[in-house]
């Protein structure tokens, strides 16, 4: 099974650097021409970044994916939280990295790009299409829908009014581009319909009742700040 373009959509989720943009060019146009709706959301990716600053990208990476982020990129920990199923997830997840050879450099081995390298690798090896059916039915596509549905405007906006009961002053809202990446993740998502025919998949999968919620975690990290510096 051909999985290579995983590993464009893959650097889609990297941190930009000097060729970020061009990657996302390049992605784009293959996705255009062989997965057409994908290519759509990945056009609008392309429009809505900052392409003429690197910096700029990178900060909007940094908001929609790290500092006081709108969601994350480790799949296990969208998927589980800090329980200890994520621990389980890690395991087996790293031991299928090490056997394919993919080297996750200094992220975690449930890094979303580096999920997406490991579906290429394992596409190689019919052997292993039950582990990559199951990655992508049971864990994959639902944390992606997951991941897309925090970037809904009024989860941002509950968000904003988090930090500004807590901060007492009015959070800049995001500046260009600021659901930027819900493009990609939309990309991403259709074309893993497509590839693996999930919608025609009875009882696809659903995000346990343990999964994150993203803006109940802000507003009780802020919480446990106002208490440690209210007893400073």
């Amino acid at each position: 099974m051909d999985l290579t373009h995983y590993n464009l959509l893959a650097s889609l989720f990297d941190y930009p650097r000097e060729d970020y943009t061009q990657m996302i060019a390049k992605t784009r146009d293959y996705m255009l021409k062989n997965y057409p709706e994908a290519g759509d959301e990945l056009s609008a990716f392309y429009d809505e970044l900052p392409t003429h600053a690197l910096r700029q990208m990178q900060e909007l990476f940094t908001k929609s994916f790290d500092v006081q982020s709108i969601t994350a990129l480790d799949v296990g920990y969208v998927m589980f939280g800090e329980d200890y199923k994520r621990g389980e997830l890690l395991s087996h997840m790293n031991k299928e990295q090490v056997e394919c050879g993919n080297d996750c450099h200094s992220e975690l081995a449930d890094h979303l790009p580096n999920v997406l390298r490991l579906m290429a690798l394992l596409g190689e090896n019919p052997e292993k299409q039950e582990t990559l059916d199951e990655l992508v039915q049971i864990i994959l596509a639902p944390v992606v829908n997951k991941m897309i549905a925090e970037f809904a405007p009024e989860r941002l906006e509950k968000k904003k009014e988090a930090y500004q009961k807590h901060y007492k002053t009015l959070i800049e809202s995001p500046r260009e581009g600021a659901l930027a990446y819900s493009h990609a993740l939309k990309g991403l998502s259709l074309v893993l319909t497509e590839d693996f025919d999930l919608n025609n998949i009875e009882n696809l999968q659903s995000i346990p009742d343990k999964s994150v919620d993203f803006l109940k975690s802000i507003t009780q990290e802020l919480e446990i700040e106002g208490d440690n510096n209210a007893h400073a």
